[in-house]
Parts: C-alpha cells; sequence; structure tokens
C-alpha cells in the first residue's frame, strides 16, 4: 500500500473512534478566524496530537484541533487552525487534513484564509470569493506516487472552485448585506511576507490577493473529488501597497476585525451548502 495513504486510513481510523459524527461539509478556518469553530453547536473535538503521526500546527493564532458539529442542520467538521509547508512539514502532511476530511465523509471543502491585497482596490477587511488560484513555486501535491485510491494520475484543474458553490455563496453575502469581490488566490511559501517586486509579479500574473496556504489543499482536494469553494479574508494590503511594514499580529487584528462578518458570511453559506 502507498505509505501516504496507509498514514492516512491510520489517522482516519483513529478518529473514527472518537466521533460518530459523518460531516457533509469541512470548513479550514485561517489565521485570526478560528473562533468560529467555538460558536458552531459542536458534539466532539479532537486534537492534531490526539492523531499518531498528524502535523501539528505550530503557528499562533492556530489551536491545532477539528471540532465537529452542525451548523444549522448541516454535519460540519472544522479545522481550527492548518498546517503550512513553510513550517517544515511534507507536503503530503500539509495535505494530509483535507484528505482525511474528504475520507471521514465530507463532500465540500470550505477554505478560508487571511491574505495580502494585490488588487489596488481592494482594502483591508474586504472579503474575496476564490474564483481561481495560481501556485507559485511551491510544490504540487500531487508530486509522487498517484494515490489510486483517491484519484487520477492527471486530474483535470479547469473548475477547482465550484462555481455552483460560488452561486450560494455570493447569495449568501447579498442577503446579509456583505460586500464580497472576488478573485485569484496566489501561494507563496512563506513565511516571509513578499518583496514588493514579487507583489509587482503577482499582478502581472493576474493575482489578486497573496497567502501561504490554500492553493495546494484544493488540488488535494479536488483530486480526491470534492467540491472546493474559498473565501480570503484581506488583512492588508502587500508589500509596495502598505505604508507600514507587515507583521503577523496586524494581520490577526484585521482578521479580528472582519470576524463578525466572517461568522455570519460562512453560516449562511454552509446553510445554503446543505439545501439541494
Amino acid at each position: 500500500m502507498n505509505q501516504v495513504y496507509e498514514k492516512l486510513i491510520k489517522c482516519r481510523d483513529i478518529v473514527q473512534k472518537k466521533v460518530n459524527l459523518v460531516p457533509q461539509v469541512a470548513l479550514v478556518l485561517g489565521s485570526g478566524l478560528g473562533g468560529y469553530a467555538d460558536e458552531i453547536d459542536a458534539v466532539a473535538t479532537v486534537s492534531y496530537s490526539e492523531i499518531e503521526g498528524f502535523p501539528v500546527s505550530t503557528v499562533p493564532g492556530h489551536q491545532g484541533r477539528f471540532v465537529f458539529g452542525h451548523v444549522g442542520d448541516v454535519p460540519v467538521v472544522v479545522m481550527q487552525g492548518r498546517v503550512h509547508y513553510y513550517e517544515g512539514y511534507s507536503m503530503s502532511d500539509v495535505v494530509l487534513p483535507m484528505r482525511l476530511m474528504g475520507l471521514l465523509g465530507a463532500k465540500t471543502l470550505f477554505l478560508t484564509n487571511a491574505v495580502g491585497g494585490v488588487n489596488q482596490s481592494y482594502r483591508a477587511g474586504d472579503f474575496m470569493l476564490i474564483n481561481d488560484h495560481i501556485l507559485y513555486n511551491v510544490p504540487s501535491p500531487l508530486i509522487g506516487e498517484n494515490i489510486e485510491q483517491l484519484g487520477t494520475r492527471f486530474p483535470d484543474m479547469s473548475e477547482i472552485y465550484k462555481k455552483s458553490l460560488n452561486e450560494k455563496i455570493r447569495a449568501a453575502a447579498s442577503s446579509l448585506d456583505i460586500k464580497l469581490q472576488e478573485g485569484v488566490y496566489i501561494q507563496f511559501t512563506g513565511p516571509s511576507f513578499e518583496t514588493p517586486a514579487e507583489i509587482r509579479a503577482c499582478a502581472a500574473l493576474g493575482a489578486d490577493v497573496v497567502g501561504m496556504s490554500t492553493a495546494c489543499e484544493a488540488i488535494a482536494a479536488n483530486h480526491m473529488g470534492l467540491n472546493v469553494c474559498g473565501i480570503s479574508c484581506v488583512a492588508n494590503l502587500a508589500a509596495g501597497l502598505s505604508k507600514t511594514p507587515l507583521t503577523h499580529e496586524e494581520v490577526q487584528e484585521e482578521a479580528d476585525k472582519a470576524a463578525p462578518k466572517f461568522k455570519a458570511l460562512v453560516t449562511e453559506s454552509i446553510k445554503r451548502f446543505g439545501k439541494a
């Protein structure tokens, strides 16, 4: 058996012994957005450290646990803190949580993150619906032996972010009177913030926001047939556009300010995902 898949199955078995709920939606919470998990109707929590071989979050503000419960009538698993490539994990470990949530039963993966704004019309506190991404100088999670149990060797990536889910997110934002930008996410490795020259390159490539996660997760999820969508919270203008040096504390602070609207938008979106 493929070693990555064998590890994945062991993680699945550990979690299933602890939790009976089968999620429909898997939600990943980005920097400064982890508090959402504390507000859902939770039935169980599993710390990453309880899962043998599972990568553990080391970033401040990433709590490091799965929360199982319901948003409205929709069963969910919430990833309260993600794992990043810059933390030193292999790419297969970085995307292991996405694959695990899929094997636990989730059909939809809802990705969130805090980002730097590349598009000069964006402002801190804006939300952006991800309609495409660019994986830049980051290894694909599909490099190496293909895991046939998950998906095909050469998966199509022409619609990673499902149009049907994006329609529901737009409708949710409209019903809540929340402004929603739309655009392209570009992933760098981090952990350093990008240089002004790199941000100019991002803009030239067609990116609207920049971050250090998400794209690799979406690729792995799409490979195994999950329906993917995502929302970015613009925490700051990127290097060369911002008048002040960039800090992780600023990212968390701006995400905290946007949290009430974010929580409302995510909740309404997930409720709409649960409807036929």
